[in-house]
């Protein structure tokens, strides 16, 4: 059995409860090390083969797995965030199938889901937004006919950007082509939850000059949205006045 496992966003104790067992269990770990925090290692057991995937090809991932699968280990395979989103997991899974390898997945918490938490904001508040766009700007990997930045911009939702902090500069003129302008708020997260995090608020029209005066290239988020300047209205959820299942409403 292969396990998927998310480690989540950054800090070690963000793993799931069945995460950090699988990783305790595990005899082999091919970890994506150029975004997975080292120290969730720790975890691993003495005698452990530990792998870095950063200098793998999808070819010896498999070559890894597979050798482990034949000698009766249990090999598990560390995604950061979850493993959903730019996991690059499907294609593993394809050809673990191909080989009649079984293999199982435990999600994480995600760095979008880090960044949120790490600005005390929520994406979807009453009369401001209730939809989350998650996407990135096409770069050395295209995007395809019909996500481009700049198409889903002109939602106007709430929108959290990947991998695409080295190319801010675009993702201004993409995001201001659509419902946004430059005044609308947004924050660029650095490594949301490890101990290096770092916050930062801006507006669209400034996102670029804001991450190069804080020397912020890669591992960020981009999230960008009139939810980032907080409520409009309160939710019916709590209000005295809204009857729900579980509680009768009052007059107004």
């Amino acid at each position: 059995m292969i396990h998927f496992v998310g480690a989540g966003c950054g800090a070690p104790d963000l793993i799931t409860l069945r995460g950090a067992e699988l990783l305790r269990q595990a005899d082999v770990v091919i970890y994506a090390g150029s975004l997975v925090n080292p120290a969730l290692l720790a975890n691993c057991k003495d005698g452990c083969q530990i792998y870095n995937s950063a200098e793998m090809t999808l070819e010896e991932i498999i070559e890894v797995m597979a050798a482990a699968e034949q000698a009766g280990k249990a090999a598990l395979r560390l995604h950061s965030g979850d493993p959903c989103l730019y996991g690059a997991i499907r294609e593993q899974m394809e050809r673990l199938e191909k080989f009649g390898i079984p293999y199982d997945e435990t999600p994480g918490v995600s760095s979008f889901c880090g960044a949120a938490a790490a600005l005390g904001a929520e994406y979807t508040l009453p009369g401001v937004s209730q939809s989350v766009i998650i996407t990135r700007l096409a770069g050395r990997t295209p995007v395809p006919e019909g996500e481009e930045l700049w198409r889903l911009a002109s939602h106007g939702a709430s929108m959290v950007i990947f991998l695409s902090t080295g190319m801010l500069e675009e993702v201004e003129r993409q995001l201001m082509m659509g419902a946004y302008d430059e005044d609308t708020p947004a924050a660029i997260v650095y490594k949301a939850s490890w101990p290096e995090e770092r916050v930062l608020h801006c507006r669209v029209g400034n996102l670029a000059r804001t991450a190069a005066e804080a020397g912020i290239r890669k591992t960020a988020l981009v999230l960008v949205g009139k939810f980032l300047a907080g409520t409009k209205e309160r939710s019916k959820l709590y209000d005295p006045a809204f009857t729900t299942e579980y509680r009768k409403g009052t007059e107004k």
